[in-house]
């Protein structure tokens, strides 16, 4: 049991830092757009995935139809989509304002997935949720100033995008586990895999589309290395830790923890995005906002401490009941 939770927590805790690089995309590629970084990266990430897929011992009997046209979903809800809804959050309300949102998916799937699950007893989250409350409120709460709205672009459309990047990573999140448990063979690497290709796939798909409204600004800056060597360094670096590591570690952190106690795991996502903004833009922590940050790190380190409390002695119950 040890085991499998230092795993989880691992893997959960690294998904967190892998996804929230995804704040700061916008601020290091330059003349590029997001679409023409989304594309760069998730084809690097469907060739690391084919190439899972193909040294893989046994594959061809979970290449069935209904798991690919599944991982197509869940890379379309999961990555893809959140990818583009989290970076145009980003542009339009500030790196800082929309990890603010964002920091609603734990508070979400900590609910839903302890109504659906049962995995913990209520008490136990009550006070990870207050410090979790009170780290988004003292993180957040200076970006929504007058001074911060200044350097906004559009709440009109940053919000709305924050809130959709919310609500497709619970789906995902809820539909991921829940494909997870219905295949209890299926290897977290083959899944994983799958689902890379299938980001790949749907940027390809929808490239001719982007290029035809102007999305994309390859075509008109250009493809070779000169001009774009900057886009593929940050494209494929962030595609190897960002999406390949992140998607493992999930997978590997959904499999082996309930969605309640993954859920206050991932909340470090927004500190580990609020430190990244800040580096980003050159400047240190007002003490409210260190403040927050530790408040939410203190909100982690209590659960994971409740949920391995409970786990042990659950442990310790049933070997002397043997």
């Amino acid at each position: 049991m040890n085991r499998v939770f230092y795993v989880g927590v691992s893997a959960a805790l690294f998904a967190a830092f892998a996804f929230s690089l995804n704040f700061v995309v916008p601020f290091i590629i330059g003349d590029y757009s997001t679409f023409d970084f989304a594309l760069v990266r998730h084809l690097v990430s469907a060739l690391v995935g084919l190439y899972i897929l193909f040294s893989e011992k046994g594959i061809m009997r979970h290449l069935t139809l209904r798991n690919c046209l599944q991982a197509i979903w869940l890379a379309f809800v999961g990555y893809v989509g959140y990818f583009l809804t989290v970076t145009g959050a980003a542009i339009f309300a500030g790196p800082v304002i929309a990890p603010a949102f964002l920091g609603l998916v734990p508070i979400v799937l900590m609910v839903i997935g302890n109504q659906r699950q049962g995995s913990m007893p209520w008490r136990f989250l009550i006070m990870p949720l207050a410090l979790v409350v009170v780290g988004l409120v003292l993180v957040n709460g200076p970006a929504f100033t007058a001074e911060g709205l200044n350097s906004v672009q559009s709440l009109w459309i940053g919000v709305p995008l924050s809130l959709a990047a919310v609500g497709l990573w619970v789906w995902f999140a809820l539909a991921n586990q829940a494909a997870l448990t219905a295949q209890p063979d299926m290897p977290s690497g083959v899944w994983s895999a799958l689902i890379l290709v299938g980001g790949g796939v749907l940027m390809l798909a929808f490239y001719p589309v982007g290029a035809a409204m102007d999305l994309f600004q390859l075509p008109t800056l250009g493809f070779g290395w000169s001009a774009a060597g900057s886009l593929y360094v940050w494209g494929v670096s962030l595609a190897l830790l960002a999406t390949v590591g992140g998607v493992w570690a999930w997978n590997i952190a959904s499999r082996s923890l309930p969605v309640a106690f993954a859920a206050q795991l991932i909340v470090s996502e927004t500190a580990f995005g609020v430190i990244g903004g800040l580096v980003v833009h050159a400047r240190w922590p007002t003490p409210i906002e260190a403040a927050g940050v530790v408040v939410l790190i203190a909100g982690v380190v209590l659960s994971v401490r409740d949920f391995y409390d409970r786990q042990f002695n659950i442990g310790k119950t049933l070997l002397a009941h043997e």
